[in-house]
């Protein structure tokens, strides 16, 4: 049982509307890097990279071209041999960023296979402790949308079967309280509204806007500093009933295990990426659970729902449609709003065909 071959196909692809993710920052298009990794028994992993606007994509398909000695030629099952010399490969260049990136696409390229090759969904290779989860949506309420704007995205969400939604907070009090305002009236009091404010504001201002929001009974309180402010962090965690939820932003399980050891919040949301793949996710997960504190994810809806099925301390799925024109299938909610975990096979998402041969780009 081998590995033959790692390919790659970069793409780039239009969103229907455009995203303004800060007021000078519109998103306006995705890239991905695909990765395949073809084996000897016929099965196909598959992984990615993401980056907004389609940018650095040569740059991504090079570091992960870069990889493929480690990984052509190798059993499958024996991935963490490839994670511990691609970590002493890329030594040189850092252990964060670029490097981290690819190796996350490779790992997911892989577990996505071992999967495959046992004819199970990921959620039952790792051991599943639930086959559907809460999820709320995270899409359609910038801070460069409008009240009426976010207002209409929540009826449509709602009436979707949705039961969560993420808004994203300015850091101006007022206005704030205005925003959660107009989507509680839409939403009502039982739905579950999380609100994220996306590092842009100061220790004492987020103490502040956390008090002025709690009679909106928000989920939680999102990435209110600069991500690497964890005694920030911890000092709002202390001072809001509300829960602060962070690790996005970080590189690696460590990066997690660092933010859990400072108590900088009550939950963390590793990022697929960012932690450098799957083995990484489920490693940060681990140490959160150690800590007694909840795990939910950063994006990447489509296999982290995957990773969270297999943990104990799972609290909410991020559903977020960046990759939606990539894939095949789409996300399920049943009747209670929440999310299915698809048992097909690996992933139980797979990249559209019919979709690469239209994005695909030559790099």
């Amino acid at each position: 049982m081998k590995i033959t071959k790692l390919r790659t196909t970069p793409v780039e692809f239009p969103y229907a509307r455009p995203m303004g993710l800060a007021p000078n920052f519109d998103l306006r298009r995705g890239g991905c890097v695909l990765v395949f990794l073809e084996s000897d028994q016929g099965a196909i992993g598959e992984g990615l990279t993401y980056t907004f606007n389609a940018q650095h994509l040569k740059l991504i398909n090079d570091m992960v071209q870069s990889l493929a000695p480690l990984v052509v030629g190798l059993d499958p099952r024996h991935s963490g041999s490839f994670l511990t010399r691609a970590a002493a490969e890329v030594r040189q260049i850092g252990t964060s960023g670029l490097s981290t990136i690819a190796i996350s696409a490779i790992d997911q390229a892989l577990l996505d296979l071992r999967a495959k090759l046992a004819n199970t969904n990921v959620a039952g290779l790792i051991g599943a402790y639930r086959t559907t989860m809460p999820v709320y949506n995270s899409c359609d309420y910038w801070i460069t949308r409008s009240i009426d704007d976010i207002q209409k995205a929540a009826a449509e969400h709602k009436q979707r079967g949705f039961r969560g939604l993420k808004l994203r907070l300015t850091g101006r009090i007022a206005e704030d309280v205005a925003r959660a305002k107009a989507v509680r009236e839409v939403v009502g009091p039982d739905f579950s509204v999380l609100g994220d404010l996306n590092q842009r504001t100061t220790v004492p201002n987020a103490i502040r806007l956390g008090h002025a929001l709690e009679g909106f009974n928000l989920t939680w309180f999102e990435e209110p500093v600069p991500h690497h402010d964890h005694a920030g962090e911890a000092a709002i965690s202390a001072a809001l009933d509300t829960p602060v939820a962070s690790g996005e932003s970080v590189y690696g399980s460590r990066g997690i295990l660092e933010m859990l050891r400072v108590r900088a919040c009550d939950i963390v949301m590793p990022d697929l990426q960012h932690m450098g793949g799957p083995t990484e996710f489920l490693r940060a997960a681990a140490f959160a659970d150690a800590y007694d504190t909840p795990a939910s994810n950063h994006c990447y809806t489509e296999m982290s729902m995957q990773l969270l099925a297999g943990i104990p301390n799972f609290i909410v799925l991020e559903y977020m449609p960046w990759l939606e024109p990539i894939y095949a299938e789409r996300l399920a909610l049943d009747a209670q709003g929440h999310a299915i975990v698809p048992d097909r096979p690996g992933w139980g998402f797979s990249f559209d065909p019919a979709a690469i041969n239209k994005y695909a780009l030559a790099v």
